[in-house]
This record gives C-alpha cells, structure tokens and sequence, in this order.
C-alpha cells in the first residue's frame, strides 16, 4: 500500500489558472493542432509560460489533461459494457466508441498515440485506456469470440490507426465506423498467426 501523503487540494487561484490553460489549450488546440507552440496556450489563458510548466510540464501532460473527462467517460463506459451479454459486441462496442472520438475529437488521436509509445508510467490517460480495453478484449478472449494472440495495446494502436486516418475528413465518424468493421472482422475471424520461432 502506497505511504505517500495526498495531494493538497489546489487554492482558489491556482485552480483558476489551472482552468483558464484548459480551455486555452482546447481552443488553441481547436484552431491550430497539437503542434501549436504552448506559448500560445499560456498567453491566452492570460498566465505567464511559467505557470503554464509548472502545472503542465510537458505537452503530453497538457494534452491529456484536456481529454482527461472523455478519457474517464470511456473507462466507466468500459467497465459498463462488461456486463453486456455478448463479451465481443461489448468490444466493438466500446471500440467504435473510442475511433469515433478520435476521429471527431481533434487530438484525441495524438494524446493517446503519445500514450501508448510513451515511457511515462505515470500516465493516467495510458492507464485508463489500457485497463478498459484490456479488461473488454481478455473477457472476449476468454469466450473465445476474438482472436487470442493479439496484445490490448496492439488492438488499441489499431484503433487509434483508423481514428487518425479518419480525423480530418469530412465523414471521419463515418469512414472510422466502416474501417472498424474491418479491424473487429479480423478479431473474430482471423487465424492466430504462426508462432516465431524461439
């Protein structure tokens, strides 16, 4: 069990700053990609860039505190569906759920692409996402309704493939449905691939 004390509740002020980079950024980001230079960010918030690093670092800190809410809506979404009566419908379900975010959500894609390469162990966005993907596919597993030898971080990177192929169309939402219909046809139905050689 972890000894470490808990986090003092932010003041009134520094929550305030905190907000106003928040929806900086969602605008900032909106308008010019995650790309945008943080300054940016910390200029319109009205906050100086030191304000800024000390609450967000690194761009990533920043990126997954804007997505943070959707990010814990899609875990209790997870853990929901896991009482759903079809392990692989439950899935896809969620699945699709989560390309249709992405593909309609600018940055989305990027934060969770950061997430799942990066090293950071702390990241609360890579552990939200990971456990609720990962305890949806190894239920589906178990039924046997899907493929076994594809890891949650594989399936996910798929996902996260279709949402980024898809974020700038017209019809992202549309074209994220379809390709994802393609991804779940070969988790169910896909022959495991032959083991490497060892």
């Amino acid at each position: 069990m972890s000894t470490s004390p808990p986090r003092r509740p932010l003041r009134a002020d520094a929550r305030r700053n905190v907000e106003l980079l928040l929806a900086a950024a969602r605008e900032v980001f909106r308008e010019q990609g995650v790309d945008a230079p943080l300054d940016e960010v910390a200029r319109r918030a009205g906050v100086g860039n030191a304000t800024l690093y000390r609450r967000f670092p690194t761009r990533q800190a920043l990126l997954e505190a804007v997505h943070q809410d959707l990010i814990e809506a899609l875990h209790v979404r997870a853990r929901a569906l896991l009482e759903d009566p079809s392990p692989a419908e439950a899935l896809e379900v969620w699945l699709r759920e989560l390309a249709g975010h992405g593909s309609s959500s600018r940055g989305l894609t990027a934060t969770l692409t950061a997430a799942l390469h990066g090293q950071n162990a702390e990241s609360v966005c890579r552990e939200l996402v990971v456990d609720a993907a990962g305890a949806l596919l190894e239920r589906a597993q178990r039924a046997g309704a899907v493929r076994s030898d594809v890891t949650v971080v594989q399936v996910l990177r798929l996902v996260n493939a279709v949402a980024f192929a898809t974020e700038h169309e017209p019809d992202g939402p549309r074209q994220a449905e379809h390709l994802l219909g393609i991804v779940m046809d070969g988790l169910r139905h896909g022959s495991p691939a032959p083991s490497s050689p060892r």
